[in-house]
Order: C-alpha cells, then structure tokens, then sequence
C-alpha cells in the first residue's frame, strides 16, 4: 500500500488466491494479488480477455469468495462474514457498473434508480428526491419517465450509473462499463463517471481495454502471473 499510513484504503485486497478446476487440471486465475483503493481515486484495470479482470472485480466485490486472502471494506476484514452480511455490504457500501446496464425493461429511468434505495428501506419520498437528483446531475432530468427501450445506449448506461450510486457506497466497481458505446457516447459517460468520483469521493476500479480513457484515470493496474501490478 501506499497514499499515507494513516489513510486507509476504501478496499484493500491482502494475497488473494483464486483457482478453478477444469478437468484434471487446476487453473490459478489469482496468486498472491493485493490492491488497495482509496476514497476519490479512480483506478483503470487493464489486461488482456481471459487474465482474471472480472474474478478480481467480483472478489472485490464480495461477489465471489477467494480460496485464500482477504478482502477488508472499509478496514473491517469479510471473510467470516455470513452471507447475509455480505448481501448487506454490497447493498449499502458498494456499486456495480457493468458492460450491458441489465436495466428492469417494464419500470422507468426513475423507477429502475430508485430500487437499490427502496430495498434498503428508504422511505419512498426520499427515493423519489435522491433519484431525480442523481439523474439531473448525469444530464438526464428530462429522461426520468423513459423506460429503457426509449432511451439511447448512453443515456442507458448513466442510468445505469445512477443506479450503482443510489445508496451513496463508498466503491465503485465498473466492468467495461462503456465496451458497448461508441466512441462519443463512451466519452460522455466516462466523464460522467469521473464527475461522479470528484463530487462524492467514491472509490472507483474500473476494468476496461480503453487504453485513452485508462490514461485519464488517477492510476492503471494490469494482472500478470496472477497478480495486481502498477503502471507506468
């Protein structure tokens, strides 16, 4: 680790070990990984397909269990935690953005922001207030009523960025969040995401193959042999 000993990482993966069996054999995906991230810094992840970007982003994530390591949110280590807990964890601490925005088709840009914070117990009138707020400031204060099919696939993505920060976590993981956008569209909702960054402090990873957006990032991290190393 580095930025300060007395500033502690958001997220801190500590030798973190992941394997897959396939057939006889054992494939290790992650040997020894450590990474840590750090409130309003944004962090590109890039490696070739097939290295272990998404396993590392789901083990952040506590998606997925690593077979030996540990993951601390916040300080506070995760591997005795139940499931429940964990569910908890991600629900109030932590964001996902991923390649296709999986909006719910039949509910609205607002409705679909508004979930996340209605499962957490958010009384509705609040839900309703935060989520216009946070589609207003992604330029979308005019689209809340839209359902997915009537929005472009940019405006789809900021939604669904809205959605990942609706309940305030404190890290954001995104995966190739604007691998499906052209060139324009994707600009526009990375700096989305950059503004976001600056404005609430969140931690942010994102994996992504965009070598020009990774260099607008604060730092580049790539997988080599199973494990996290720093750029440039």
């Amino acid at each position: 680790m580095e930025q300060g000993d007395n500033d502690a990482p958001v997220v801190f993966l500590h030798q973190i070990h992941r394997r897959y069996r396939q057939g006889e054999d054992t494939l290790t995906i992650l040997d020894n990984a450590q990474l840590a991230l750090w409130a309003g810094q944004s962090v590109a992840l890039v490696a070739p397909s097939g290295t272990g970007k998404s396993t590392l982003l789901h083990i952040a994530g506590l998606l997925e269990q690593p077979d030996e390591g540990e993951v601390y949110i916040g300080g506070a280590a995760t591997s005795g935690l139940s499931d429940a807990e964990r569910t908890r964890i991600r629900r109030t601490e932590i964001g996902f953005v991923y390649q296709s925005h999986r909006l719910l088709p039949e509910f609205s840009a607002l409705e679909n922001v508004m979930m996340p914070q209605m499962i957490r117990g958010l009384p509705r009138k609040e839900t309703i207030q935060r989520s216009k707020e946070i589609l207003a400031y992604l330029g979308l204060g005019d689209r809340v009523a839209h359902r997915p099919a009537e929005l472009s696939g940019g405006e789809q993505q900021r939604v669904a960025i809205a959605r990942a920060v609706a309940n305030a976590p404190r890290v954001l993981f995104a995966d190739e969040p604007t691998g499906n956008l052209d060139p324009h569209t994707a600009d526009y909702v990375f700096k989305a995401l950059m503004q976001l960054v600056r404005a609430t402090q969140v931690a942010m990873l994102i994996a992504t193959h965009n070598m020009d957006l990774a260099a607008r990032m604060d730092r580049r991290v790539s997988l080599a042999d199973g494990q996290v190393i720093e750029l440039d």
